[in-house]
Parts: structure tokens; C-alpha cells; sequence
């Protein structure tokens, strides 16, 4: 008996050991794989169980990009990636003699890799992303019109970007059902381009129109790029206390925020950047940032025109939904500083709240949220319209007859 249990000890100890070894062998485990596809590129992000080094680097004839993944192993499915409209044609993978994990992405065209690691943050794990920037790069059509369109007439529209909050990689708040904000988000930003785009003189330029993320600092520069009159973010808040409730409208802040809530939700939203996926340690163009600190020393007027418009944008809002604060607040937002275009940062409703969820996944109200957004940036600007556009022309035609 004795001997029995010398045995089995024996066993146990060779177990442990070859458990260890095993985890020593493996450092890493990939668990799922994912993929978003913008206008410009392609994203892949893999799970990581935990922090792993990695390389990347390109092959050709044919056309191929290796990610070795040092002391790893790949448990996940790739059969549900939707490779169609992307440059990738397959996605394979496969152990290395020295206990690497490589993946290879055959490629259907050629891209410009760009990859980095992401730690682990609140529910989402270590990640490596990978993006493929497409070679034949083309400015967004829309953003090309609308350029053209404010240099080549005196009576030019008025452009409003509109920014769905969130996308790919953040889903933004959650609400019952699984209802995702980022999903919300975009459907009242397409719903309220095409009410604006329906009214002559205004013209809407979508800076995400699909599921994909773009970073905090991408969002305004894209409003920037098309010489946008107005630059709006549209969110749907999340709070843990399911009862909290009401649509609001922030502006930026540089003195700090003008309420608890504000505050909580500027450092929420600033946030975003680490769980979309930026590479907050590539600084590629210090004289550019440079410049922007600058610039934002000058913001008074952008800014007293943002509040002008968002109180009458919440006044509106007010006639068809719950308001959380009856006056427009401020925090320090990243997505609104931009010195040269007014910004408003919108929050349509809680959707962690049960009602407000099922009234936000409603074509009906989503449709009356877009209608009051549009009515306080047309009061306004009826009232104030940008020199050589249409409605200044309008204006004062009008005043001649």
C-alpha cells in the first residue's frame, strides 16, 4: 500500500511538472479573432490571455504577411471572419519548431502593415492588432465633394459632420438585449444626414459610416478636412443605476467639468481611444501635435458658438425626449477640441435605461431625435450664417425685397 502511494505521488509530481513546462512553453493563447474593414483599411485584432512579443513582416510571390507571435498557441475559430471586402484572402496558422505561434495572412493585394500591442483594459484582454492600410489610398468621396464644393461657389452649403461615437472594437455602452450604442449611434447619425442633406443649403458629411473605429483625435480632423461648419458626436449614455434617464448636450471645457456627471462621462468617453485600439506610443508627427496645442489656445469664438447651438439643440431635443440637465454642460472632452469648428457632444438618451433602450432602437424616435437635433442647428444658423454660404446669400436677398 505504501508503495501504492509512492506511486501515485510519483505521478502526481511528473503531472506538475509537465503542466509547468507546458505553461512555460506557451506564454500566451490566442482566443479570438476579429475583424472590421473602414474605408482606408482593415483591422485584425487577436485575444490574447495574456501579454505576449510579436513581429510582423511581409513576403512576396506570392503576396503574404507573417505575424510570429513569440511562445503562443492559436485557439480560435477564423471561419467566421468576413475576409470578402478585404485584401485578405485567407487566414492560416501554425506552430513553430521553437514553440512561436505564425500567422499568415495571404493577401489578395498590397497593404502597408502597421501592428501593436494593447494591455488589458476593463472587459476586454491583452490584444494584438494588426492594420492594414490599403495602398491605393483614396480620400473619402465625400469629404473630396465637399472640399471642392465650399472653394468653387460663393454660395456654398453649410457642413455638418456628424460623428457616430465608438465603432469596431468599442461597442460603446450596452443596453438590454445586447443593445450596443456604437449600433444606435450610427443609425441616428445616417438618419440625421439625410434629413440634413434633404434641406437645401446644408450639406452632412458622416465621419463613420460604418463599424469600424476611428481615434478621438481622427474624428474632428475629418471635420476639419472638409471645412465643416458644425461638428456634432453622437452618443447613447451608460450608468450602472438602470433608473438613470434624459438626453444631454455638452460642450468643451478647459476649467474642468460643470457637473459630477459631465466629469464621469468625459473621463468614460476619453477612454475610448484604449479600447477602440490606438498606439498611444507612436507620437509620428511632434510638430503637428505642436501645433494643435497651439491652435487650441484660440478657441473662444469656436467654442461661444458651440453653446449657442447647443442650447438650442437641447431646447429642441427637450419638446421630443427627457432631458438629464436642462442647460448645456461642459467637460473636457477629447473629441471636442478642435479650435476651428464648433463642437457639440450629444448624449440621446441612457441606453441603460429599460424605456429609453426600446425608444432608441425605435425608427419612430430615433427619427424625432434626428428632426429637433436638425431644427436647433437650422435656428441657428438661419439666424447666424456662415459668410458666402447659401443661407447668408438667402439672407439677404431676402432683406432686399
Amino acid at each position: 500500500m505504501k508503495r501504492v502511494n509512492q506511486h501515485l505521488v510519483f505521478l502526481m509530481g511528473l503531472a506538475f511538472i509537465w503542466a509547468s513546462l507546458a505553461s512555460a512553453a506557451h506564454s500566451a493563447t490566442v482566443e479570438g479573432v476579429r475583424l472590421w474593414r473602414s474605408p482606408d483599411s482593415t483591422r485584425l485584432v487577436f485575444d490574447l490571455n495574456g501579454p505576449a512579443e510579436h513581429t510582423v513582416f511581409k513576403l512576396d510571390n506570392p503576396s503574404r504577411l507573417v505575424i510570429d507571435i513569440k511562445a503562443s498557441r492559436f485557439a480560435a475559430r477564423t471561419t467566421d471572419l468576413a475576409l470578402s471586402n478585404t485584401p485578405v484572402e485567407r487566414v492560416r496558422h501554425g506552430a513553430q519548431q521553437n514553440g512561436d505561434l505564425r500567422i499568415v495572412l495571404d493577401l489578395k493585394e498590397d497593404v502597408k502593415p502597421r501592428s501593436f500591442a494593447l494591455k488589458r483594459i476593463d472587459d476586454k484582454p491583452d490584444r494584438l492588432v494588426v492594420d492594414l492600410y490599403d495602398v491605393q489610398r483614396q480620400t473619402v468621396k465625400t469629404v473630396e465633394s465637399i472640399i471642392e464644393e465650399t472653394q468653387t461657389t460663393s454660395r456654398r452649403d453649410i457642413v455638418i459632420a456628424i460623428d457616430a461615437g465608438h465603432g469596431g472594437e468599442d461597442p460603446g455602452a450596452i443596453g438590454p438585449g445586447r443593445l450596443y450604442e456604437k449600433t444606435v449611434v450610427l443609425l441616428i447619425a445616417k438618419n440625421l444626414a439625410n434629413i440634413i442633406n434633404a434641406e437645401p443649403g446644408y450639406k452632412a458629411l458622416l465621419v463613420r459610416d460604418g463599424d469600424y473605429y476611428l481615434s478621438l483625435g481622427a474624428r474632428p480632423e475629418k471635420a476639419r478636412q472638409a471645412h465643416a461648419d458644425l461638428f456634432l458626436s453622437i452618443h447613447a449614455d451608460g450608468f450602472d443605476n438602470p433608473k438613470a434617464r434624459g438626453a444631454s448636450v455638452f460642450t468643451l471645457s478647459h476649467r474642468g467639468a460643470s457637473s459630477k456627471m459631465a466629469s464621469i462621462l468625459a473621463s468614460k468617453e476619453n477612454k475610448s481611444d484604449l479600447i477602440g485600439g490606438v498606439d498611444r506610443i507612436d507620437l509620428s508627427d511632434k510638430e503637428d501635435q505642436l501645433r494643435k496645442i497651439l491652435v487650441d489656445l484660440s478657441m473662444t469664438r469656436s467654442m461661444e458658438t458651440s453653446i449657442d447651438v447647443g442650447a438650442r439643440v437641447l431646447n429642441e431635443m427637450g419638446r421630443v425626449t427627457h432631458l438629464h440637465s436642462k442647460r448645456v454642460e461642459s467637460a473636457g472632452f477629447a473629441v471636442l477640441k478642435s479650435a476651428d469648428v464648433p463642437s457639440l457632444l450629444i448624449e440621446t438618451g441612457f441606453i441603460t435605461n429599460p424605456t429609453e433602450a426600446k425608444n432608441l432602437n425605435s425608427l419612430a424616435h430615433r427619427t424625432k431625435l434626428s428632426k429637433a437635433i436638425f431644427k436647433g442647428i437650422h435656428d441657428y444658423f438661419s439666424e447666424k450664417p456662415p459668410e458666402g454660404s447659401f443661407l447668408a446669400w438667402k439672407k439677404t436677398w431676402q432683406r432686399s425685397y
